[in-house]
């Protein structure tokens, strides 16, 4: 059966999807150009066309599965509702309780982030466009009188440092922490830093 012939963006999100797959299953350091090229039936020269090198595929692919998330997670913090709506159904969905894909994923760009310079870039840039938009809804909530924050930016940084933690005990180690605790956790460290109660 002959195959469809894609446009040159339809190709390059065809390798991209299939190489966070084989990152997903095989990891980081594991993964080959033939494995990609083979979970799609092409050449390797076609996938290195693209991309030229893994590095440069690992990147983009990282990338692209982030960027998805990003999107999502602008979506939520942008409804039209409270800020503290927004914040909470943020972090629940941003949490390793919720329905956030991608952390194993995030997990493995860290790892070799520590090696690879193009990979750290990607991953520090992503990370901290996570952290400003968490940081302008705190900083929109503390304007309305929602609640009180005195430093935004480093409450975010506070915030998304619990969520990556408890996502690496989640992800890594099964059975480490209770995802409900998990969630608590969260939820306890969401009201502090906006100084809530808990009846808020």
């Amino acid at each position: 059966m002959a195959r469809v012939r894609l446009s040159v963006a339809e190709r390059r999100e065809e390798l991209l999807r299939a190489a966070i797959g084989q990152i997903e299953a095989r990891g980081v350091a594991a993964v080959r150009i033939a494995d990609v090229a083979s979970a799609l039936g092409v050449s390797n020269a076609l996938v290195l066309y693209h991309f030229s090198t893994k590095e440069k595929l690992v990147a983009a692919a990282f990338t692209y599965a982030a960027e998805d998330d990003l999107a999502h997670l602008r979506k939520l913090l942008g409804r039209r509702t409270s800020a503290l709506r927004r914040l909470r159904a943020a972090v629940r969905w941003y949490a390793p309780t919720g329905q956030a894909k991608g952390w194993r994923l995030w997990i493995e760009g860290w790892a070799v982030a520590l090696r690879e310079p193009a990979l750290r870039d990607v991953t520090k840039g992503l990370d901290q466009q996570w952290k400003a938009a968490i940081a302008e809804v705190i900083a929109e909530g503390v304007a309305a009188g929602e609640f009180r924050c005195p430093d935004p930016t480093a409450a975010a940084l506070r915030l998304t440092a619990l969520l990556d933690g408890l996502a690496v005990q989640l992800t890594s180690y099964p059975g480490a922490v209770p995802r409900a605790r998990a969630q608590a956790w969260a939820d306890e460290a969401l009201a502090r830093e906006l100084g809530l109660s808990e009846q808020q």
